[in-house]
């Protein structure tokens, strides 16, 4: 199963990355993009943000509209050029870099925020952590959301929401990515935030 999904995965944020949006608004019912927005408000009304795998972009338009200065990065480049067709559209210019998260190309204390939606596995591994401390200024913090879950007890919410556990987006929160975050240096406050039939879990964390 782990591999289905990881050759799953590299499907969609490669070759087949035109379809990302279509399917994660099937797969969560249309709350996709909601979930994604609920970082917003743990963001400072003013600096700069680097997202940890932008994806198609709308989270890169949705912080410029907020006022804040976002920076993204991923490895896959059908994202990177999505991400930029999308905030042309949107009247912005695009401020994307092809890079790995555990390898960050920025000088150190250079982000107010560094934010990650959904992110694999990476995302709590030592050299990330250890970069994305690096990158943060001191007061700054690391602001993931690495689940959510459909709470609607209709039919096709109960199937949805059985999609996502077997995809591992919905999976019981058991704390380990909090433990591993902690290991690496910072303190973690978890946040769990209900949205209309759903519920997402936020982590915000904070150089120690």
């Amino acid at each position: 199963m782990q591999l289905l999904l990881r050759v799953f995965f590299y499907l969609l944020y490669q070759p087949l990355a035109w379809s990302y949006d279509a399917i994660a608004w099937l797969v969560s019912l249309g709350r996709w993009r909601s979930w994604v927005n609920s970082i917003l408000p743990e963001l400072s009304a003013r600096g700069r943000v680097l997202e940890l795998g932008h994806g198609p972009g709308h989270l890169q338009v949705a912080m410029r509209n907020q006022g804040l200065e976002p920076v993204g990065i991923d490895l896959s480049a059908q994202m990177g050029r999505l991400a930029a067709r999308r905030l042309a559209a949107a009247k912005r210019t695009p401020l994307l870099v092809r890079a790995d998260g555990c390898q960050l190309p920025f000088r150190s204390g250079a982000f107010q925020h560094i934010v990650a939606t959904f992110p694999t596995e990476y995302i709590v591994q030592a050299n990330t952590l250890a970069e994305a401390r690096r990158a943060l200024a001191a007061t700054g913090s690391l602001v993931l959301l690495p689940v959510a879950w459909i709470t609607g007890r209709n039919l096709l919410e109960r199937l949805a929401a059985a999609l996502f556990r077997i995809t591992s987006q919905a999976g019981e929160w058991d704390g380990r990515f909090s433990a591993l975050i902690r290991q690496a240096g910072f303190d973690v406050e978890e946040k769990r935030v209900a949205l209309p039939g759903s519920q997402v879990m936020l982590l915000v964390c904070r150089p120690q």
